[in-house]
């Protein structure tokens, strides 16, 4: 009976493995001709994948790609990512076809492509003002569009990017950019000669070419544009408009008297001479250039300058360069994005649309975006949001392989020289982004393989308690540059000891920092000869010591002054101190040439006939940077 009911469960065993092989064999044949189907299946490939999200593409179970996986001795688990290489060999063994696309394409469609002429109407031209410092730009400004700038500016200086526009008498406009003299900016002075369409170049005709005004020529040579010559201060006695033109000729700019093709025009801003020549000049150059735009359609532009304003939040000035900006529009700068709450002209008036050639503030980004960024207009919310998080993406990726360690040798040296570096850690905040640039990289520049400037944070806008916070946790000042602290941050500064500094005017603020560093360099060891003696006859002294019966050869010899002892034109005491100096038994303050001493070093018994001593003092010198 026992047996039979062994062979029945045998029997049920037998019965049941039947069925599994029917149903494994079933299953074949259905996953073969899933497999054709999916062999016209095209999978998308970006740059990494996870398992999981490469499943779901293939349609295909997770299971399955880690089992092909670790067939080829590989071991993941479902959410591990893979490269793209990976990823389409694993798709390629599905039988299926393979498309690959990198994150970078989301950036396509952003700027379009050149309009058709067509489609194209006459703009005004972009006219940036540059040269050397206190030249008069911001003064001949004022003159062309009769509102007093400089007022309003430190010490008469422009110390960010402004963007005006001219209207003039017969309809037609120009749009000025005036940008900073001072060589801090630098950067932002390229800025402005790439976004331009003419260079009116500044100089003063008392002064001549300078520094600035050779940089601002080869900015405006960079960039390609032409050049017209602003000679100003023709009012002052000391005028001579010819000294300029022989000294723009070493920088290879002819003027058309001497057979070249750049314009020259003398102008007074303190009297308005000339400055219809210079209007009449522009517009025939920028009639050559025949500037065209097509603004029926998305804007795009530059950023020109961005700032964080405590009422209206981030204010970004913007060109429009071809299209029509409108308020409600989605603009994406950089990684800022936002809808245009309100567009303003340099009148402070609100416009509902800024055209070709327009230079607007735009209010309703999320943050400030970098001065030189590109901007457009974005069809909805959706696109921005996905190219500002790839662009965050992309920085936050490249800031940490920045600091990643090195594990070469050549990396190892490196960080250990870096150590050796005394660091001076800040913390900037200005009230617009180019300025704050324009001081980090002056800043920059100051540091040494000894000592250089740590910014710990640099910023636009007002300075806040987390500011103040951060620069306590760094152990750095506070940097305020055309900025103060909200009442709350002062308070708390004052209970946690920080210390805010505020500027207005940037050569203030570099010194003031160039001071701190220089007082952070070690100093130099000089030292001083006094004179030489040589040892007649060694005693050795009880209660004393080893002394040493000494004549002057040369010069003095000090008690207190540091001492050189040389055996056989070999140093046996670097840094040793005379101690005891002994003339017959009194002690004395120093013995001069050709007299006889006795004399006992500090720390030093090895003294033989025959040494010779070198006498001389250290002094301390500091250095500056």
């Amino acid at each position: 009976m026992a047996g039979d009911d062994e062979g029945a469960v045998e029997r049920m065993r037998s019965l049941a493995s039947v069925r599994r092989a029917r149903e494994r064999e079933k299953e074949k044949r259905r996953g073969g001709a899933a497999e054709q189907a999916r062999a016209a299946r095209e999978v998308i490939i970006p740059d990494v994948i996870t398992v999981q999200e490469l499943s779901n593409r293939m349609a295909v179970r997770g299971v399955d790609i880690i089992k092909m996986l670790m067939r080829q001795g590989v071991m993941l688990k479902i959410n591990d990512v893979i490269d793209s290489d990976t990823a389409e060999l694993v798709a390629t063994e599905f039988g299926n076809t393979v498309r690959r696309v990198s994150e970078a394409d989301v950036e396509e469609g952003f700027l379009d492509a050149e309009d058709h002429d067509e489609a194209q109407e006459t703009r005004a031209p972009v006219v940036t003002i540059m040269g050397h410092v206190d030249h008069g730009k911001t003064s001949l400004l004022d003159a062309l569009r009769t509102t007093d700038v400089a007022a309003g500016e430190a010490g008469g200086i422009t110390q960010h990017i402004g963007a005006y526009q001219v209207r003039l008498a017969d309809g037609q406009r120009v749009t000025f950019l005036d940008t900073p003299g001072h060589a801090a900016f630098s950067a932002m002075r390229a800025r402005g000669a790439n976004i331009t369409d003419i260079v009116v170049l500044v100089v003063a005709a008392d002064d001549g070419v300078m520094p600035q005004t050779i940089e601002a020529i080869q900015h405006a040579k960079a960039a390609g544009v032409p050049i017209i010559v602003a000679v100003n201060k023709m009012d002052k006695d000391g005028a001579d408009p010819t000294r300029v033109v022989n000294e723009l000729l070493q920088h290879e700019i002819v003027v058309e008297s001497l057979g070249g093709d750049t314009q020259i025009v003398e102008v007074s801003a303190k009297t308005r001479m000339g400055l219809d020549n210079l209007i009449e000049n522009i517009l025939v150059q920028a009639e050559l250039l025949d500037l065209k735009a097509n603004p029926e359609r998305t804007a795009e532009g530059v950023v020109i300058e961005a700032k964080l304003d405590r009422g209206r939040g981030a204010v970004s000035t913007v060109l429009v360069k071809r299209g029509t900006l409108k308020r409600g529009d989605i603009v994406v700068a950089g990684s800022s994005y936002g809808r245009v709450r309100a567009l303003l002209n340099e009148r402070n008036e609100q416009l509902t649309e800024a055209g070709p050639s327009t230079p607007v503030e735009v209010l309703g980004l999320d943050s400030t975006p970098s001065p030189g960024e590109a901007f457009a207009v974005v069809e909805n919310e959706a696109r921005a949001r996905e190219l500002t998080e790839y662009r965050n993406r992309v920085k936050r990726e490249k800031s940490a392989v920045g600091g990643v360690a090195g594990a070469s040798l050549a990396d190892m040296m490196a960080k250990l020289t870096a150590k050796k570096v005394s660091e001076l850690p800040l913390v900037i905040k200005g009230d617009v982004q180019g300025s704050v640039e324009a001081i980090v990289g002056s800043l920059d520049k100051l540091g040494t393989d000894e000592v250089r400037a740590r910014i710990i944070l640099q910023g636009a806008g007002a300075i806040s308690e987390s500011d103040v916070q951060l620069a306590k946790g760094a152990g750095a000042p506070i940097i305020g540059f055309n900025v103060r602290a909200s009442a709350q941050a002062r308070a708390l500064a004052e209970r946690e000891g920080v210390e805010i500094r505020y500027y207005a005017i940037i050569y203030d603020l570099i010194d003031d920092i160039k001071g701190v560093m220089s007082g952070m360099l070690s100093p130099i060891q000089r030292e001083t000869f006094l004179g030489n003696a040589k040892v007649l006859q060694a005693f050795d002294i009880s209660k004393v010591g080893r002394v040493a019966g000494c004549r002057v050869t040369e010069g003095v010899v000090r008690r207190g002054a540091k001492v050189r002892i040389v055996r056989d034109n070999i140093v046996v005491l670097e840094l040793g101190t005379l101690q005891t100096l002994k003339r017959f038994k009194d002690e004395v303050a120093e013995v001069t040439n050709g007299m006889e001493c006795g004399m006992a070093f500090a720390g030093f018994q090895d003294i033989r006939e025959g040494d010779e001593i070198e006498c001389f003092t250290v002094e301390e010198v500091a250095r500056t940077l």
